[in-house]
């Protein structure tokens, strides 16, 4: 296993900007506002030949008013106790603080390998306010500049130094990444937390508990997936903090590098026009989606609450009639395996590739059985189709007059080489060029 590194720190002294300056990314999210990162936050590093995992946290603070504080800082527990080395992130300038000697009196009984970076060190003019730290007893001090990446190689190199190289692992490539999105409080932690039957991430009753997207790695049968827990995405006049307004951003991000979408639809109520929305942010994105009906042990044995659901997935998603939906408990794990087997069969169509003969063959069918609309006196003729790419698979048309095609016959293309070549379970895109 390659070494996983948590960063940890009170609430502002740099450890989500150090988070983003190893990672070359904006994975973590940076505010000014106190208590920014709830969940643990992974992300996998390479380091010229070396890899490892980082884990950024929430600030370790008292939060006096907060009904999650409890929650948080048993994550942040768990994360130190699953790691092998800690990168504890003090403010050089401002100095030591009570909660800096708390958070070192809470890291001694671990005997993990403690990294010191004092952070907010611009430049070696500034490396005697180290000092005064070397009171934590730590032996491992490291003047850095986060934002400025001074002093950070060094830091990382000692870090790689402490560590074996890892052995070679399954490629990134292999695993199916899905994102779990939907409204706030349907239980999209819930159903991670059962999938991998742990509290890997803060679950709560409180609408808007997950504020960045958070990748998880599982394994089943042989498959290797990352499940990417999302913040719940808002109306927009609800989103009024700058953290929420980067939690919608960080979401839809989310849908941007997943091959399956799972969206998550609470059951006991009707399909609202938000859950339409996200349906739509994913369909646009052309990924792979499993719609997620939870909570369905709440309704299974009352007929007209079913029946009224059903009427509703019509009504509301029928432009997702291509989707499976799977009715789920992330509860009693009522729906699961099932679920897994429809991501499994999506990801499958998702990827798939077709006979560019078999492509012409169904193309010179449908054109056949039902040709294009005259428009005046010209009906559009198509000539050649061949697949340029997959997830998902799109198939460019040639044709003498693409301008002539109308919408409701691009329909028609797109249903029509769906349900004739087998990709019945996942969206498929049409590009119409002119032939010259």
């Amino acid at each position: 296993m390659e070494p996983v590194i948590v960063i940890v720190g009170r609430p502002n002294v740099g450890k989500s900007t150090l988070f983003n300056r190893l990672t070359r990314s904006r994975e973590a999210l940076v505010d000014d506002t106190a208590g920014v990162t709830r969940d643990r936050l992974y992300a996998h590093v390479r380091y010229y030949d070396r890899s490892f995992t980082i884990v950024d946290t929430g600030g370790f603070e008292d939060f006096s008013e907060d009904p999650l504080a409890h929650k948080v800082q048993e994550q942040i527990r768990s994360a130190i106790s699953e790691a092998d080395g800690i990168i504890f992130v003090v403010d050089g300038r401002q100095g030591i603080l009570p909660t800096d000697e708390e958070i070192a009196r809470m890291l001694r009984p671990f005997e993990k390998k403690v990294y010191l970076a004092v952070n907010k060190i611009d430049g070696p003019e500034l490396d005697n306010l180290v000092s005064e730290f070397y009171s934590f007893g730590f032996n491992m001090l490291f003047p850095i500049s986060a934002a400025h990446d001074y002093g950070v190689k060094a830091l990382i190199g000692k870090i790689l130094e402490d560590f074996p190289a890892p052995p070679s692992s399954r490629e990134e490539s292999e695993r199916i990444r899905v994102a779990v999105v939907g409204k706030p409080n349907v239980g999209k932690s819930s159903l991670i937390n059962r999938i991998l039957g742990s509290e890997r991430l803060v679950v709560s009753e409180l609408p808007g508990t997950t504020r960045d997207s958070v990748d998880t790695h599982f394994e089943g049968k042989g498959q290797a997936y990352t499940f990417i827990d999302t913040a719940g995405i808002r109306k927009r006049a609800r989103v009024r903090e700058r953290i929420e307004k980067f939690s919608v951003i960080k979401a839809l991000k989310s849908l941007e590098r997943c091959h399956v979408a799972c969206i998550m639809i609470d059951a006991t109520e009707a399909i609202t026009e938000q859950d339409a929305r996200i349906c739509g942010y994913a369909l646009e994105r052309g990924r792979g989606i499993v719609v997620a009906l939870n909570k369905w042990d709440l309704i299974k044995t009352d007929d007209s609450k079913r029946k009224a659901l059903q009427r509703s997935l019509e009504r509301e998603l029928g432009f997702l009639d291509f989707a499976p939906k799977v009715r789920t408990s992330a509860l009693t794990g009522e729906g699961i395996r099932k679920l897994f087997d429809q991501i499994d069969r999506v990801y499958a169509q998702f990827s798939s590739s077709v006979k560019t003969s078999d492509l012409n063959r169904v193309l010179k069918q449908i054109t056949s059985n039902h040709p294009p609309p005259l428009i005046g006196h010209k009906r559009p003729g198509f000539s050649y189709a061949t697949q340029v790419n997959i997830r998902p698979p799109t198939f460019l048309i040639f044709v003498n007059r693409p301008d002539l095609i109308q919408p409701n016959y691009q329909r028609y293309l797109v249903n029509q080489f769906r349900s004739r070549l087998g990709l019945t379970l996942t969206p498929i895109r049409i590009i119409l060029k002119k032939k010259k």
